[in-house]
């Protein structure tokens, strides 16, 4: 008899479990399924059998199609197919090549090629992008003009749908141009990486490689809440302007982009009173510790270690660190890193979520892309619990 080898293809597994793809993606998200890339196909994924076997026998027949659709919507859910990126044994790929491994060398513009599958961009405004800048932005923080800039832009960028992938591609090289103009401030002429610009605006030349860095790590993760957004906004065939202005929306949320911001509050606290202290006074008031775990990485989030890696953590952060990790058993995320990078080179206050943000406009834009070929609506239903509906 022919032994079942221990990692099997989706095709499968699927067979195992008799359940749609969706499930199978969602079970490896929750890390109930481990996962690894196909070393014939990287843009495919292998699934280990005990695992695929051990929820097969758990759930054939059990669960009803309204029950799967009723607990749709929590973390993990709902799932999408996507080749962008994924999140497998501990670490995040791009397109099937190791995230951290690209961190070591690459600039945001190549990782950018690669998402897109296309040439590397660069990233400067449009010619028509400078009539839509408002007169507010002169007086706005850089969020605000990134805000205001992406709205102006949305309101009258032509739709996505029906046009070709190489014109949407040119457009968001520009549409993102855009953007960095209203976080940082024109483009200097002579620099057009996005993170020379980044250590220029900030008078930061030695940052310079450290946030090259940042930028690659933080490109894309698979489908997080500011993704999924976009992904929803480009299924109705919005402009990728759109597309991109709901997706930094979602980021600004203190449980996403904004977490590095806690972070930064928790070291204050942590100067003032102490590490140990500051960690079980924020427990015991109930406020979550941003700088530490994350559901993805049950063994330490790999961005994190990478972007540490290059720099020496000061007094206090350290402190914090070994606090943390004592007190909660997790080891610290991407978050602490981004808040840790910003004091080590003395970046702005909001130099975190910046980096966040320019950074991520391209994954939004690869998944707009991807989801932009199905030519399919991503709609929802939901589970009605109100008041009982007479007649």
């Amino acid at each position: 008899m022919t032994k079942t080898p221990l990692w099997l293809p989706a095709a499968e597994a699927l067979d195992l479990m008799q359940v749609r793809p969706q499930t199978l993606y969602a079970s490896v998200s929750r890390g109930r399924i481990r996962a690894k890339p196909d070393a014939a196909d990287p843009r495919r994924s292998l699934y280990h059998r005990d695992d695929v076997q051990r929820i097969a026998a758990r759930t054939r027949g059990r669960r009803s199609s309204e029950t799967v659709a009723s607990e749709a919507i929590q973390w993990g859910e709902p799932v999408l197919a996507s080749a962008v990126s994924t999140v497998a044994e501990g670490r995040l790929w791009y397109r099937g090549q190791d995230a951290c491994g690209l961190a070591g060398h690459a600039t945001l513009e190549e990782v950018a090629g690669l998402l897109w599958e296309s040439a590397p961009p660069s990233f400067v405004a449009d010619g028509t992008a400078a009539s839509f800048a408002p007169a507010q932005l002169k007086d706005a923080t850089p969020l605000q003009a990134g805000l205001l800039a992406l709205a102006a832009r949305a309101a009258t960028d032509p739709p996505s749908r029906g046009r070709s992938r190489s014109v949407l591609q040119a457009e968001a090289a520009g549409v993102i141009g855009t953007l960095a103009d209203a976080l940082l401030g024109p483009a200097p002429s002579s620099t057009r990486l996005l993170h020379m610009r980044l250590a220029t605006a900030w008078h930061r030349p030695r940052a310079a490689d450290a946030l090259r860095r940042a930028l690659v790590l933080l490109a894309d993760h698979e489908l997080n809440a500011s993704t999924f957004a976009a992904r929803v906004t480009a299924s109705t065939g919005a402009s990728l302007a759109a597309c991109l202005l709901t997706g930094l929306s979602t980021l600004t949320g203190p449980l996403h982009g904004g977490a590095a911001a806690a972070v930064q509050a928790l070291v204050r606290s942590a100067t003032a009173i102490g590490s140990e202290v500051a960690v079980r006074e924020w427990l015991a008031h109930g406020r979550p510790l941003a700088a530490f775990g994350h559901p993805l990485y049950p063994a330490g989030d790999a961005r994190c270690t990478s972007l540490l890696e290059t720099m020496a953590l000061p007094p206090a952060f350290a402190s914090l660190r070994a606090a943390g990790e004592k007190l909660l058993g997790e080891a610290v995320n991407i978050d602490f890193a981004l808040a840790a990078l910003a004091a080590v080179h003395k970046l702005p206050a909001d130099a975190p979520l910046t980096l966040f943000a320019l950074a991520r406009t391209v994954g939004w834009t690869a998944h707009a892309l991807e989801q932009q070929a199905t030519g399919q609506l991503i709609r929802p239903r939901a589970r009605y619990t109100g008041p009982t509906i007479a007649g």
